[in-house]
């Protein structure tokens, strides 16, 4: 009987400090892809986090859906409860030395004006790439445009490389619309798992505590497939999958580390400007090329 008493009193202990993630979602576009046409792949999104109450944060690059038909997919996720962020309109990437903080700036406003108008519309900004800019005068100048702007940062905690592994079944299916799925399914929510560790034990060795964790993930066919497993998979592993609100409330989101270049992971710019986590600190911090050694050797 004290056994079971005390074996009560921890489930209880690890329910109430469970990791908590929200879900951010970065790029809807009108392009098709198999096995899906945009509506499709939206719907199928939107679906998966009605299934699981996840109230979530679009990122939107305003070229990829500047028309009548884009603002209507993106009016789909404001009517259903979901915010709407600004994500630039063009996609440059602001850490390169060719990109200019003039240029860029008008392109963030140029982006605000596709989604300005829709329901869900937050001011909140996320740099593409995650690339806040390499130089400490453009992280600078674009940190106080931002502010004056009315804008918060867009922070990712759990970066990932779901974009790599969804291009790379987009290209199985278009050779073969009969493959199978499910090895990739599987190598999807293992990479997202390990990488959700790995951040989520970087959050308490830099804070000394779990933050509210934002996941990066993609508009894509990948995540049209699995995210009902994903989720699914987060709540059976013990995390509880909180609203793009409850995150936001996370005072690591006006964190402002000094590291050039800047961006990155929070947690990752965190941990660079503290100089004492550096040995397990790659750059980029996610990228494609981490995973296609795996990919490769499972033939996928």
């Amino acid at each position: 009987m004290a056994y079971i008493k005390i074996l009560f009193v921890y489930l209880i202990v690890c329910r109430a400090f469970a990791a908590e993630v929200s879900i951010t979602i970065d790029d809807p576009s009108l392009d098709s892809g198999a096995p899906f046409t945009a509506d499709q792949r939206n719907s199928r999104i939107l679906e998966a986090l009605r299934k699981h109450q996840a109230q979530a944060l679009l990122f939107v690059c305003g070229k990829r859906v500047d028309s009548a038909k884009g603002r209507a997919l993106l009016r789909t996720w404001g009517q259903a409860g979901h915010w709407i962020g600004n994500h630039s309109y063009s996609h440059e990437n602001y850490g390169s030395a060719g990109q200019g903080f003039e240029e860029f700036s008008l392109d963030v406003q140029k982006g605000e004006t596709v989604i300005k108008d829709l329901p869900g519309f937050r001011r909140i900004f996320r740099f593409p790439y995650l690339k806040e800019g390499n130089t400490a005068s453009k992280r600078d100048r674009m940190r106080s445009f931002l502010e004056k702007s009315g804008y918060s940062q867009g922070y990712v905690t759990i970066d990932a490389s779901d974009w790599y592994v969804s291009d790379r079944l987009r290209e199985r299916l278009k050779k073969n619309p009969k493959a199978d799925l499910a090895p990739y399914r599987n190598f999807y929510l293992r990479h997202i798992w390990e990488r959700s560790q790995f951040y989520n034990g970087l959050s308490e060795k830099v804070l000394g505590r779990e933050v509210k964790h934002t996941l990066l993930l993609h508009h894509n066919t990948l995540n049209a497939l699995f995210l009902d497993d994903l989720l699914r998979m987060f709540k059976e592993k013990g995390w509880k999958i909180i609203s793009a609100k409850d995150a936001s409330s996370d005072p690591v989101f006006k964190a402002a580390p000094k590291i050039v270049p800047a961006g990155e992971s929070v947690l990752w710019a965190i941990a660079k400007e503290s100089g004492k986590f550096d040995p397990i600190l790659r750059y980029p911090a996610e990228d494609g090329v981490y995973e296609k050694v795996e990919m490769d050797r499972l033939g996928l």
